[in-house]
């Protein structure tokens, strides 16, 4: 008999986290005065994922900021944002194989008005983000080692795509 198994219900088990497990930083505090920013244009070479980390990097140092968050805004239906892995190029190819399973382009849309990839485009869209908030600490882009920031075209042909980047923080 399954051991989750209680009286024909399934029970979740219930895990306690010791304290010794969690470290974290004192808490920091900054005056948040300064709002920065940026419209980034970016020509896409048609479904993929392009890697916006070293631009917005760039404007974080442009903006000359020290301590806040840095939103992205993606100002269209048919490309997102998301922040994935860096460092192994499969794992692009798998995460896009992954949205055509799930959007396909052969799934019967009512909506092809501008193409057969256009509504898996808006699909794909509603899966993963259209907004991403990244905490800025030092100076730096508070990402993971293998972390990078990556416009994700959706639509078979190139697209000319627009972001806002946008700083919140003290800056120096």
């Amino acid at each position: 008999m399954d051991p989750l198994l209680s009286q024909g219900r399934r029970v979740e088990r219930s895990f306690v986290t010791s304290p010794k497990l969690i470290s974290r930083t004192s808490p920091s505090a900054v005056a948040a005065a300064t709002i920065v920013s940026s419209l980034l244009t970016v020509q896409t070479p048609g479904a993929g994922f392009v890697d916006l980390t070293a631009e917005i990097a760039k404007f974080m140092a442009e903006a000359r900021a020290r301590e806040g968050a840095v939103t992205l805004f993606i100002r269209h239906t048919s490309a997102s944002l998301t922040i994935q892995e860096n460092a192994d190029p499969s794992v692009l190819s798998d995460l896009t194989k992954a949205l055509n399973r799930l959007a396909p382009e052969d799934a019967g849309w009512s909506h092809v008005t501008e193409g057969p990839d256009d509504m898996p485009a808006h699909v794909k869209t509603m899966l993963t983000a259209s907004s991403l908030h990244i905490p800025v600490r030092n100076g730096e882009l508070a990402l993971g080692t293998w972390q990078a920031i990556y416009l994700i075209e959706h639509r078979a042909r190139p697209h000319r795509r627009e972001i806002v980047a946008q700083f919140i923080g003290a800056t120096d």
